[in-house]
């Protein structure tokens, strides 16, 4: 037994000046249902989908069924919410005779446990016409593109608005902005990267080493050098949000900004080279990513050589390459392995 004064201090109600969840320790939990219920109504109601096609609204948010709740544990947040919506929506071809369609969109499947470009959106039309087909396609395409944004938005918002106070301060910590740590349900789970990065404190040098690594996708050099540059694709298979200028000296962010840097090189088909940087690494480090492009006879050799990564996240860098590059273009694409 523990002498007086011993206890385990996560049960000693001193350590919080109002004696409530000490060090954050016990679960509490908020319900976020009626919030989100308001907020998915308000994002996806009167939603405008327009190009020069077509023209689409969202008339009602006919369903929006399930639940949405936030827990507290060990001082870690995590984020359960599960929703199947249905909306209504018409629409017209700008050059056509100006008949409108009506249909619905179906989203069974907006949770944590999905990534926004996994959450799907089933579109059908009323009645059967060129027009009606025409109207159909382009939902779910350019409907299903934008609707994924608001449902993007609903979850930022979520987080945002649900992350207040739910991090109790410490003793001492009073009106200290806490900052909680997000548990292992956020939607964003494929955006994980392993991170351990040092550096030498007293000269503040960053002792670096060399990567190299070759792999092999069944598929043409132009694909490969494509689903590394154009937008739509590098979103598809890092499953969040990209920013890309594609020009020399343009810039990149991937994976939530956590990898983020500049393009110094690029020939179509052939050849990558980027400035490039893990969010954790020391700040104003970069290494060299020089991504080499070679297709053969019946699939492309890949060869990467990236300079300057620091000696302590070699093991890491190399395992999120595997993981978050090679292996998602691959299963994404269906470019596959290629067996020796």
């Amino acid at each position: 037994m523990a002498k007086w004064g011993e206890g385990d201090p996560r049960w000693i109600v001193e350590e919080r000046p109002d004696a409530t969840n000490v060090n954050n320790w016990h679960w509490t939990e908020k319900n976020a249902c009626a919030w989100s219920t308001e907020k998915l109504k308000e994002l996806l109601a009167d939603l405008r989908i327009e190009s020069d096609l077509a023209k689409c609204k969202v008339m009602a948010v006919d369903k929006c069924d399930g639940e949405a709740v936030v827990n507290n544990r060990k001082g870690k947040l995590i984020f359960f919410y599960e929703w199947d919506i249905q909306l209504k929506w018409k629409g017209r071809i700008k050059s056509g005779d100006g008949t409108v369609i009506e249909g619905t969109a179906h989203i069974p499947n907006l949770s944590e446990e999905n990534s926004i470009s996994d959450i799907d959106v089933s579109v059908s039309v009323t009645g059967s016409s060129s027009t009606a087909d025409i109207l159909k396609d382009f939902m779910r395409s350019k409907g299903k593109e934008v609707i994924q944004g608001q449902l993007e938005k609903y979850i930022a918002a979520l987080k945002e608005e649900f992350s207040q106070g739910m991090i109790l301060p410490r003793k001492g910590e009073e009106g200290k902005e806490s900052k909680p740590v997000v548990g292992k349900s956020d939607f964003n789970k494929q955006q994980g990267l392993v991170n351990s990065s040092k550096k030498d404190t007293k000269s503040g040098k960053v002792h670096t080493t060399t990567l190299s690594v070759r792999q092999m996708f069944q598929c043409t050099a132009q694909e490969f050098y494509n689903a590394l540059t154009i937008s739509e694709m590098v979103h598809a298979f890092t499953c969040g949000p990209v920013k890309m200028d594609l020009k020399e000296g343009g810039i990149f962010e991937l994976f939530g900004g956590n990898i983020h840097g500049t393009f110094v090189e690029l020939e179509p088909g052939k050849k990558i080279v980027q400035r490039w940087r893990l969010k954790s690494w020391p700040e104003g480090h970069f290494s060299t990513v020089t991504l080499t492009i070679d297709q053969k006879d019946d699939h492309t050799e890949v060869s990467l050589v990236q300079s300057g990564v620091p000696q302590s996240e070699l093991d890491v860098t190399r395992t999120n390459w595997e993981r978050y590059y090679w292996d998602a273009i691959k299963r994404k694409f269906g470019f596959g392995s290629f067996i020796i």
